[in-house]
């Protein structure tokens, strides 16, 4: 039986997956400006290209952490789709050796500011876990 989920659903739930919260602060972020560029964005990217089957997330998100690096204008892109990556499944390594690749292909400025992308994120990402695994659980409130 056909699926009855639509293209903007399928979008949605394949953002959702790949990029979590980064994914959705891009879309909310355009709501006052460009709410119909969000929507295209959901639909055409997400919807019908990631979900598309001949590729996993993995090899997609590998490919466009490529793409994106080799392009060297897309910084604030490029980390988001590092963080998905991580999401995804890809090791710290799997995408440093993918940027490192860069430099035959794009020149090694854009592998550099890849790998300092890379590094950002990385950090970010320790620092959450540091948080999370300092944080105090808050004790209950209790009404006597």
């Amino acid at each position: 039986m056909p699926s009855t989920e639509t293209r903007y659903q399928r979008g949605q739930r394949a953002l959702a997956d790949i990029d979590g919260e980064a994914g959705q602060k891009v879309i909310d972020a355009l709501a006052d400006i460009a709410p119909d560029f969000a929507r295209y964005l959901i639909e055409f990217p997400f919807g019908d290209i990631y979900t598309r089957p001949g590729l996993s997330l993995r090899d997609r998100e590998i490919a466009t952490i490529a793409a994106l690096c080799a392009l060297g204008t897309a910084k604030p892109q490029l980390k988001v789709h590092i963080h998905a990556g991580l999401n995804v499944g890809l090791s710290r390594d799997e995408i440093t050796e993918t940027l490192m690749q860069m430099a035959i292909y794009a020149g090694f400025p854009a592998a550099l500011n890849g790998l300092f992308a890379a590094r950002d994120v990385f950090a970010s990402r320790d620092e959450t876990a540091r948080n999370i695994a300092t944080a105090t659980p808050s004790q209950p409130q209790y009404k006597t």
